[in-house]
């Protein structure tokens, strides 16, 4: 709420409150910011000279602000003290920080449906405590609403009026704002709780376009448009539209209820505030794209089922040890065709080691190889190759075959190759020993050259 100054005709000090700023002016008087001993601040409205000098209005005045105590609840602004008596009547209400509903629209524009039906539900639970302590406000209208941190207030309680008064303060004079006023007003008919219905319906068409629903103009064109025109709500949200225009009826009787008016505001306001939810954008795929998942970055493959190193029917991938993270990579580096780890050949190994596991076989690896591309596997019914328990290369029995035949071949050749050659030297050696033998016989029996056959 905006605060000006103190006038050089304002007062000082009303009743025990000092006063400091000025909140505002109306018809019926000036609204101060004033403060008691205590420091509670509160708002204080100064009756208008001339009418404080009608003896008629001080005495209605008088029964207005002794309903207005009764008045209980939290979307009121409570009735803090009052001098009827004075020269110039005055009452004090608590202060509610907050912009009025009319600053608000002036300054933001118009409400959405989901605020307005809000706002509307708590103004109409306020008016079940304001018509249940038999008042009727017959001024509400935007500039009377504070919207507060916890919620919307009603204020300007002073000129209300018991249910079933009259509305006229003179004959032919209506006290309160043309374009909120309600038909039976205008006539100077008496007043009940659908008259605050009719002035809620013309508030809430205000918040939702700006305007009033019956236009601009003169007090008299203003009140001919409320008692003879249908009220324009072109702009008011389709999902209020329908309450709006009950609560502008020309009949009281047609009007709903301030219960009900709650009731039904409430739940609009609820399923508008799904829908924004509902509504929301959704997140970009670039922003899911980039929020971790666990799960692989690559293209994607059917599930397959993983064995443990070291099982039956499933060998490790040639040259290297299997790894129990997931499916070991071609040699292009991506996952084998079909995203399923081989099962060592199509034999029965193979079929037997996919019914335990529960997997469904994966075309295009029943007939492959870990590691060999597209090898053929062995066929004619053989299990397949099976591990040697110590995560090495696994067995081949053909493989051991070629070997063991080399082997033994190379063997043989060696060994016949040892025998020949000992089969040469052993006669050359014997003849050899032989010719010394016979030298040394013959030595015995014929002496050689040189020898005692001198003696001879």
């Amino acid at each position: 709420m905006a605060m000006m100054r103190l006038r050089r005709e304002d007062p000082r000090v009303v009743g025990s409150f000092r006063l400091h700023r000025r909140l505002g002016a109306g018809g019926m008087g000036v609204v101060y910011l004033g403060s008691d001993k205590k420091g509670q601040r509160v708002a204080l409205k100064v009756i208008r000279p001339d009418l404080a000098e009608d003896q008629e209005f001080r005495s209605r005045f008088a029964r207005e602000v002794s309903a207005a105590r009764r008045i209980r609840g939290g979307c009121t602004a409570r009735l803090v003290a009052a001098d009827l008596d004075a020269d110039r009547p005055w009452f004090a209400t608590q202060y509610v920080p907050g912009p009025s509903l009319h600053d608000k629209v002036n300054d933001d524009g118009p409400l959405g449906a989901a605020e307005l039906a809000s706002i509307g539900a708590a103004l109409s639970e306020g008016l079940v405590a304001v018509h249940e302590a038999g008042v009727v406000h017959r001024d509400l209208k935007p500039s009377n609403i504070l919207l507060s941190p916890k919620g919307p207030r009603i204020i300007d309680f002073g000129i209300a009026w018991a249910t079933g008064a009259s509305t006229l303060t003179h004959v032919g004079t209506a006290v309160g704002s043309p374009g909120f006023l309600a038909p039976e007003q205008v006539r100077g008919a008496l007043v009940t709780p659908a008259t605050d219905v009719f002035s809620l319906g013309a508030t809430l068409a205000y918040a939702s376009t700006a305007d009033s629903p019956f236009g601009h103009g003169s007090s008299e064109v203003m009140l001919y448009r409320v008692v003879h025109e249908e009220p324009q709500l072109h702009g008011v949200p389709d999902a209020l539209a329908p309450l709006v225009r009950a609560c502008l009826a020309k009949d009281p009787e047609e009007r709903p209820s301030t219960l009900d008016l709650s009731l039904r505001l409430k739940e609009i306001a609820t399923r508008e505030f799904q829908g924004l939810a509902d509504a929301r954008p959704p997140v970009p795929r670039g922003a899911e794209a980039d929020r971790p998942t666990g799960r692989l970055s690559g293209p994607s493959f059917p599930e397959r089922t993983l064995r443990q190193p070291g099982g039956p029917g499933t060998p490790p991938p040639r040259g290297g040890v299997p790894s129990s993270r997931g499916p070991v990579p071609s040699r292009g580096g991506a996952p084998a065709r079909g995203g399923s780890v081989s099962r060592g050949g199509g034999g029965s190994g193979g079929a037997a080691s996919s019914s335990r596991s529960g997997a469904r076989p994966v075309p295009g690896s029943r007939n492959t190889r870990p590691g060999s591309g597209s090898r053929p596997a062995p066929r004619g019914g053989r299990p397949g190759p099976r591990t040697t328990g110590t995560k090495l290369r696994p067995a081949n029995p053909r493989l051991l075959r070629q070997r063991l035949f080399v082997f033994v071949v190379v063997t043989l050749l060696v060994a016949l190759g040892i025998a020949v050659v000992q089969g040469c030297e052993g006669p050359a050696r014997g003849l050899g020993g032989g010719e010394g033998v016979v030298r040394q016989e013959q030595g015995h029996v014929l002496p050689g050259p040189g020898t005692g056959a001198v003696g001879d």
